[in-house]
């Protein structure tokens, strides 16, 4: 953060692109009434990104399966 020029977001791409999709997926759809609501939401909605969810860089897999392959492999 100490070498990222503000409004520049281009010079880390892997943050604003995490803050894209959960400002699209998770802040835009829901209305929270207290911080805890928005943190129960927020884990559930991490557990399904980083778990369930195919990933483009792991050829759409899971995870979980691109794992399993490579223990096979």
């Amino acid at each position: 953060m100490d070498y990222i020029q503000a409004g520049n977001p281009y010079q880390n791409g892997y943050i604003e692109r995490f803050n894209r999709t959960y400002r699209t997926e998770v802040l835009d759809l829901y209305l929270f009434n207290n911080l805890e609501q928005t943190r129960k939401v927020t884990e559930k909605w991490l557990t399904i990104y980083n778990a369930r969810r195919p990933h483009e860089a792991l050829n759409n897999m899971t995870p979980s399966e691109y794992k399993t392959l490579k223990q096979a492999a």
